[in-house]
C-alpha cells in the first residue's frame, strides 16, 4: 500500500477522532453505566441503555457507507444488551472485532478537577471512566473499516461485538455467543481492542492473559462484638485467623503462591518475549507506577517482573469487611472478618482446579474451630495465544512501522478478558490480535483513567492496515 494512501487514511482517521469520537466519548464518560457486578439495579437505572443508544446512533450513521451492513441491539431476557454489527466484505474470510461498554466503579483519589463521570482533556489525554477501557473500541473499529473503504482497500466480512458485562467477568457473553453462533460464523481473525500497551511509541500485541479466582474469605468467632479488655486472650482475633489462613496459600515474606495447583510452567517463547519487552521498556516496567514513599518493586530484573505480572499466580486483597473506619474504632474484639481475595492465575492453569485447591486449603481445620468459608465470586480461565501465522507477524510489523516508526512488541497481560478464552476454545484455528490503549499511567479501573488520543489515532490506522493485509492474504490463499 503506497505511502500516499496511508497519509489519506491518517488524515481521515484524525478528523473523525477530533470531530466525532472524542466529543462522543466525552458524552459517554458522563454516563455512570457501571457493570452489573457494581450496580445490581443497572436495568432500572437505564444508564446501560443510554450508552448503548449513544454508540448505536453513531454507528448507524457510519454504516450507511457499507451497503448491506446491519446493526442490531440484541437483548436476551435478564441480561445486559449487546451491539451486533455485520459488515459485508469483498474478500473471503471473517474478521471478528470485540469491545465492551460497561464500566468499573468510581474509585477514590481522582485529581482535583477530575472525576469518573467528568470528561477532561489535558495534555492530549481524555480523562474519565471508560474512555480507554473500553469505550473507544467500537469507534476505532468502524473508523478503521471506513478508512480502508475510502481508499478502495478490500476487507473481509467483519462482525463487531460490543458487550456490556465484561467488567463483571462477561457472565452474559456465553449466552450471546450461543444465541448468535450462526450469525457470527467462523472468524479466521479476531481483533480485540480491550488490552494494554507497554509504551505509546509502538503497537503492542498481548500474547497471554491471566485467569482469575475471586472469592470472599470469611472468619467468624463471635455472634456479636465484645469489649477487648474483657475477652482478648480468651476469644481469638478473627483478623489473626484470617491472616493465618491467607499464609497457607501465600508467603507473607515474598508473595510467592504456595499451592502447586496454581502454578504453571512458563513457555520459553513467552520468556523470550518478556526479555525483548524488558529491553524496550527498561525500568519503565515499574518506574512510572505511583509507588508511595520508598516502596520498590518485588525484584530488580525487569524481565522477571514482566513474567511475574503475566505468568505467575499473585494474590491481592481487594476489600475488607467487618471493620469500622479508624476514627470510629473502639476497644472491641470484632465478631468477624471478611477479605475479598483476587487470585490471578497463570494463563494455562485450570481455574476450576484452582478453585478446588483454594477452598480445600482455606477451609480445612479452621483454627480454634472458628466458622470459616471461602465463597466464590468469579472464576475465569486464562488464555495463551496460538502461534502467529507468518503473514500476520509480517503485517503487524509493517503496520506498526508505518504508523509508529517502530516494530510491534509483544507482552503478556496480567488481567483477564474472558472473551478470549471462550473464542480460543471455540475457534482453535483462529488468529488473534489483542491490543489496546491502556499504557503507562492510564490507570484502568483506578482514579485518573485516561485515553491517550494520539496513540488511539495511530492504533486505529494500524488496525485499518491490518484489515487490508488480511484481505490480501485471503486473496492469495
Amino acid at each position: 500500500m503506497p505511502e500516499s494512501k496511508h497519509e489519506e487514511a491518517r488524515i481521515l482517521i484524525d478528523g473523525i477522532w477530533d470531530e466525532e469520537i472524542v466529543p462522543i466519548l466525552a458524552d459517554y464518560i458522563r454516563i455512570p453505566n457501571k457493570s452489573p457486578a457494581f450496580d445490581a439495579d443497572w436495568a432500572a437505572h437505564g444508564y446501560m441503555d443510554q450508552a448503548v443508544a449513544l454508540f448505536a446512533d453513531w454507528a448507524r450513521e457510519k454504516l450507511v457507507h457499507f451497503p448491506g451492513a446491519t446493526l442490531d441491539i440484541v437483548r436476551l431476557e435478564g441480561r445486559t444488551p449487546l451491539i451486533f454489527i455485520d459488515v459485508p466484505g469483498a474478500s473471503s474470510g471473517t474478521i471478528l472485532m470485540y469491545g465492551h461498554l460497561d464500566k468499573q466503579p468510581e474509585m477514590e483519589g481522582w485529581a482535583e478537577g477530575m472525576g469518573p463521570w467528568q470528561p477532561v482533556i489535558k495534555d492530549g489525554k481524555l480523562y474519565g471512566r471508560g474512555g480507554a477501557d473500553d469505550g473507544y473500541a467500537l469507534f476505532a473499529s468502524l473508523t478503521a473499516l471506513l478508512a480502508a473503504k475510502r481508499q478502495g482497500i478490500a476487507h473481509a466480512r467483519t462482525v463487531i461485538l460490543i458487550e456490556a458485562s465484561e467488567e463483571s467477568g462477561s457472565p452474559d457473553l456465553p449466552a450471546y455467543i450461543h444465541h448468535l453462533k450462526d450469525r457470527i460464523g467462523t472468524p479466521d481473525l479476531v481483533i480485540c481492542l480491550d488490552s494494554s500497551c507497554g509504551n505509546y511509541e509502538q503497537m503492542w500485541l498481548t500474547t497471554s492473559l491471566r485467569g482469575l479466582v475471586m472469592g470472599n474469605l470469611s472468619v467468624r468467632v463471635l455472634r456479636e462484638g465484645l469489649h477487648s479488655g474483657a475477652v482478648s486472650g480468651i476469644v481469638p482475633s478473627s483478623f489473626r485467623i484470617l491472616r493465618s489462613l491467607i499464609e497457607r496459600i501465600e508467603s507473607a515474606a515474598t508473595g510467592e503462591i504456595l499451592l502447586p495447583e496454581l502454578i504453571a510452567e512458563i513457555p520459553e517463547g513467552r520468556r523470550s518475549e518478556a526479555r525483548q519487552a524488558a529491553a524496550i521498556l527498561a525500568d519503565q516496567v515499574w518506574s512510572e507506577l505511583p509507588l508511595a514513599g520508598s516502596t520498590r518493586p518485588m525484584g530488580d530484573d525487569n524481565a522477571a517482573l514482566i513474567l511475574a505480572r503475566s505468568w505467575k499466580p499473585q494474590l491481592a486483597v481487594t476489600a475488607i469487611d467487618g471493620y469500622p473506619k479508624p476514627a470510629d474504632g473502639g476497644n472491641v474484639l470484632l465478631p468477624f472478618s471478611v477479605a475479598k481475595l483476587s487470585m490471578r492465575l497463570p494463563p494455562t492453569v485450570d481455574a476450576a482446579r484452582a478453585v478446588e485447591a483454594l477452598k480445600t486449603e482455606l477451609e480445612r481445620d479452621p483454627p480454634y474451630g472458628a466458622s470459616v468459608s471461602f465463597d466464590i465470586v468469579d472464576v475465569d480461565n486464562g488464555w495463551s495465544a496460538p502461534e502467529l501465522a507468518d503473514w500476520l507477524r509480517r503485517a503487524l510489523d509493517e503496520a506498526s512501522l508505518d504508523c509508529f516508526g517502530a516494530p510491534t512488541a509483544f507482552h503478556g497481560e496480567g488481567g483477564s478478558i474472558p472473551f478470549m478464552g471462550m473464542l480460543g476454545e471455540k475457534f482453535p484455528g483462529t488468529q488473534f490480535v489483542v491490543t489496546g490503549v491502556l499504557g503507562p499511567q492510564s490507570n484502568a479501573h483506578g482514579p485518573n483513567e485516561f485515553l491517550h488520543i494520539a496513540f488511539a489515532k495511530k492504533l486505529t490506522l494500524a488496525i485499518s492496515l491490518l484489515i487490508g493485509f488480511h484481505a490480501d492474504q485471503k486473496q492469495g490463499d
